[in-house]
């Protein structure tokens, strides 16, 4: 028996190219054998169906179903490509929770809790996590220049806290820059994170419960050309990405242990991937926990599984037998 598969991408952030290609290798990869796939994406305007003939077909949402010249067409789980709203910050896994369709990222809280960067920062460092002095803004409020640099120091990092492939930061290092780079943050959401720079080597850690156990697959150093990881070092090839990652074993294993720990504190499930900076002491400081981390080729988790022996293949086909063994 074949278990139909919807493969959804898109979505309604800057991030909807990058989601399509991600979805794309997905449905390139899944065993037909096993699995009968199918592209969805997902827009503001529109849910469809791409069909083999590259016809569009409408998605009922009362069922998440397509009708296909008169034929109704159902899945039996959804594989989540959808980078950013509203993939990977908790409505589509909510929905997918109220219609009871198995899907492979994790549930509408915890998404929703780790695509807030502070809240989840706060939460995590509660748990001994290392994480960098930070200064949090909401747009109707009021801020002091003076205040945020004394508390967090420059250079630091301006982010929009809800958002993802480093859409909106700005690495401030005078002071006349810092209220531009608030303005082009609350451009992208209304909640702004001011942070402190921690100067070191960026590290990503992939972690999965593919096979029914938290496992972290690698750790990869990434250096990027641009001045920090920016959303064109991470999609236009400039960036070096090295897996493993050229740390101490000590502080490599650290951080292994850590993204499992990460992992499994705030219960997430599917393909995850967290990011760090490794401080000139070899102390990594937590950046951020990617629900739907990139899935194309040259993305670091995929690359990470296949420095772990398993092949793109087999992380997705295992990723969707779990999520339908979760579901029985």
């Amino acid at each position: 028996m074949k278990y139909n598969i919807a493969v959804v991408m898109g979505g309604f952030s800057p991030e909807y190219e990058v989601s399509i290609n991600s979805g794309n290798v997905v449905y390139k990869n899944l065993s037909k054998i096993k699995f009968a796939p199918y592209k969805v994406i997902i827009t503001r305007e529109k849910w469809v169906m791409i069909g083999n003939d590259e016809q569009e077909y409408p998605i009922d949402l009362n069922d998440f179903s397509a009708n296909i010249n008169g034929e109704k067409l159902t899945f039996d789980a959804v594989f989540n490509a959808i980078h950013g709203a509203p993939g990977e910050d908790g409505p589509l896994a909510g929905y997918f929770e109220l219609i009871g369709m198995p899907q492979t990222s994790s549930g509408q809280f915890e998404s929703a809790l780790t695509f807030n960067k502070a809240e989840c920062s706060m939460l995590l460092k509660g748990q001994g996590v290392n994480i960098a002095s930070a200064y949090y803004l909401a747009s109707h409020e009021n801020y002091n220049s003076v205040e945020i640099i004394s508390q967090v120091g420059l250079p630091c990092f301006v982010k929009p806290n809800r958002s993802g492939s480093s859409i909106g930061v700005t690495k401030v290092s005078l002071p006349e820059e810092l209220s531009p780079a608030i303005e082009k943050a609350f451009s992208i959401d209304t909640q702004v994170i001011v942070e402190a720079m921690v100067k070191g080597v960026e590290v990503g850690c992939g972690v999965t419960n593919h096979q029914g156990y938290i496992k972290a697959l690698a750790a990869t150093d990434i250096v990027p050309k641009n001045d920090f990881f920016d959303y064109e070092s991470k999609y236009s090839g400039q960036s070096e990405e090295i897996t493993p990652a050229r740390i101490s074993e000590d502080t490599y294993n650290q951080i292994m242990e850590e993204s499992e720990f990460i992992y499994e504190s705030l219960n997430l499930n599917g393909l995850a991937r967290v990011d760090y900076i490794v401080n000139e002491s070899g102390v990594p400081f937590f950046i951020e926990v990617n629900t739907v981390p990139g899935l194309s080729e040259e993305s670091i988790l995929p690359k990470q599984a296949n420095y772990a022996g398993i092949s793109l293949g087999d992380l997705f086909d295992q990723t969707l037998e779990q999520t339908l063994a979760s579901k029985k």
